[in-house]
């Protein structure tokens, strides 16, 4: 990066488009020359190619925009695992930037990279405060932007948009977890780190604080989760639910397995189609009257993942509700972290 003597490096780089709006780190040669000592990746190599404007995208240009976003370069590695998701045809980042609705690339971080480098999987691992969870994700966001040129305006269309677009990314809370890691469920190893992406809008709060029952407990996630998209929408649309401590022993104390949990989900949100018709219950919005004697799914097989996190206090949990799935707009992504 070049600057004229008399420019200031901050402003510079919000003129030049560089940021997401919040100040950046300048990207100067020692810096991106450090950022790369974090992977074994020689600088040239094509990582993917970008969207919108499908641009290739080298492990030094990751490394530039990981400068900017702050990383550490001890989270090269990842960052570059979810460039490497992101770019996929099956998470479709092009349709992503696209849509009016909410949503934006949600990272969950797997295995022993997690503990490297630092990030959290507890107390606030949704929220701020962690280094390694902030610019992970900020990193992807600007490569996006300043790669592929998905600016926000131009074809980000995004309605009203959400915070999690700065940055949405956590590591699952394993050690503490009665269930298998989610990437060991998606088909990786449990000794290997991994990235998950998903098309994820804000994170809702799911309060429960009486139930002591699983039975009782995933009733109470089910209604929660029938208002995803609306509570007419069904079959076209996924979701994450992260499941926090306390919930989980709920489940774990009645024997339910990751897999029990997501079966037992899907069985209470079976739905008469008479309830989803345009015009039932007052509401406009619906399915087609031809599917009114049905029993339909609110979402569609593989469309509930369910992840491990949070602080030790507090009968919370959360829904982070997707976008459009399938071939209809994304699919979750899972990728193992390299060198």
């Amino acid at each position: 990066m070049t600057l004229g003597v008399a420019e200031d490096d901050a402003e510079a780089m919000f003129e030049r488009g560089w940021t997401d709006g919040l100040p950046v780190v300048p990207p100067t040669p020692e810096r991106v020359e450090r950022m790369l000592a974090g992977t074994t990746r020689t600088p040239d190599e094509v990582v993917a190619v970008v969207p919108p404007d499908l641009a290739e995208c080298t492990v030094e240009k990751v490394a530039i925009n990981a400068v900017l976003a702050g990383c550490r370069p001890e989270y090269l590695p990842v960052v570059l695992a979810a460039v490497e998701a992101a770019c996929t045809d099956a998470f479709n980042m092009h349709g992503l930037l696209a849509t009016t609705w909410f949503s934006g690339p949600v990272v969950v971080v797997n295995g022993p990279v997690t503990h490297a480098i630092g990030m959290n999987s507890g107390v606030n691992a949704l929220g701020p405060g962690n280094r390694a969870n902030a610019t992970i994700g900020r990193a992807l966001q600007l490569v996006v932007r300043n790669v592929g040129g998905g600016r926000p305006g131009e074809v980000d269309r995004a309605t009203l948009g959400q915070p999690g677009k700065y940055t949405f990314c956590f590591a699952e809370d394993e050690a503490g977890s009665p269930w298998e890691p989610l990437h060991v469920a998606r088909g990786l190893e449990p000794g290997q780190s991994a990235v998950t992406l998903f098309a994820g809008e804000a994170p809702r709060g799911l309060a429960d604080q009486l139930a002591r029952s699983a039975d009782d407990l995933a009733t109470s996630f089910a209604a929660c989760l029938r208002t995803v998209w609306g509570p007419k929408a069904v079959l076209a649309f996924d979701a994450m639910v992260v499941v926090s401590p306390e919930h989980a022993r709920v489940f774990a104390g009645s024997g339910w397995t990751r897999t029990r949990l997501v079966e037992e989900l899907h069985a209470r949100l079976r739905i008469p189609g008479a309830e989803l018709v345009r015009g039932a219950g007052g509401i406009a919005e619906g399915v087609d009257p031809a599917w009114a004697d049905a029993e339909i799914p609110k979402f569609r097989p593989d469309g509930l993942l369910v992840v491990h996190a949070g602080g030790g206090a507090g009968l919370f949990s959360a829904i982070v509700g997707g976008w459009a799935s399938g071939a209809l707009g994304s699919e979750p992504v899972t990728r193992p972290v390299g060198t």
